[in-house]
């Protein structure tokens, strides 16, 4: 096994469906080596805190399930910033092997009360606790995905059905062939993400005052 759950937030409502709702967990991928900005964009402040503190405050504010974050288990210093917040760490030891790799390791760390998942990235500053609940009341047993830019992205949600197939996933294209025809949500400002030094400084113009 190349991944694996390695810590465990204590103050977290449980994995299992409570009072008939369904139990959707949030899979957050943040194992990138950050080669275009050459340091870790998880760990970059935007508004007061790092891209992935933000992740897993939005993902947790949408109150749909356990949140886990995807990271590559050769860097350190993304380790150490997940464990200190209210998520579940999935380590990835093949993450130099692309975008795949952290979708499968979330994939195969979720527990078997989850009815489904919304896959996100830890870098799209656009992304609200709103919108991932909107993706969830969406789903009908289909999967939904955001959309911007003319095009399906994440985040994106995938119901119990389809986790075989994103444990089938190769490469760094991630699960963009699942989402090509898809229901989905419109997200404006959903293209914006943090891959180089002029992506982080646009991305603090527009949601560093939040």
């Amino acid at each position: 096994m190349s991944s694996e759950v390695v810590h465990r937030a204590t103050c977290r409502r449980s994995a299992r469906c409570e009072g008939g709702r369904r139990m959707i967990p949030v899979v957050i991928l943040a194992a990138g080596a950050s080669l275009r900005l050459g340091r870790p964009k998880q760990m970059e402040e935007l508004g007061g805190e790092s891209l992935l503190a933000r992740s897993v405050r939005v993902a947790a504010e949408a109150q749909l399930g356990p949140v886990y974050v995807v990271v590559s288990a050769a860097d350190a210093a993304v380790i150490a910033g997940a464990r200190s917040l209210r998520c579940e760490v999935v380590l990835n030891g093949d993450a130099a092997e692309g975008m795949a790799t952290s979708i499968r390791a979330g994939v195969g760390a979720l527990g078997g009360a989850a009815t489904g998942a919304i896959v996100m990235t830890c870098d799209q500053p656009a992304v609200s606790p709103a919108h991932l609940r909107l993706l969830a009341a969406e789903a009908e047993g289909e999967v939904v995905a955001s959309a911007y830019a003319g095009r399906r992205g994440v985040p994106a949600y995938f119901p119990l059905a389809m986790f075989g197939k994103l444990m089938e996933l190769r490469g760094d294209a991630g699960a963009r062939e699942l989402l090509r025809d898809v229901c989905a949500v419109a997200l404006k400002g959903g293209e914006t993400d943090v891959d180089s030094e002029e992506d982080l400084e646009r991305a603090r113009a527009m949601f560093g005052g939040e």
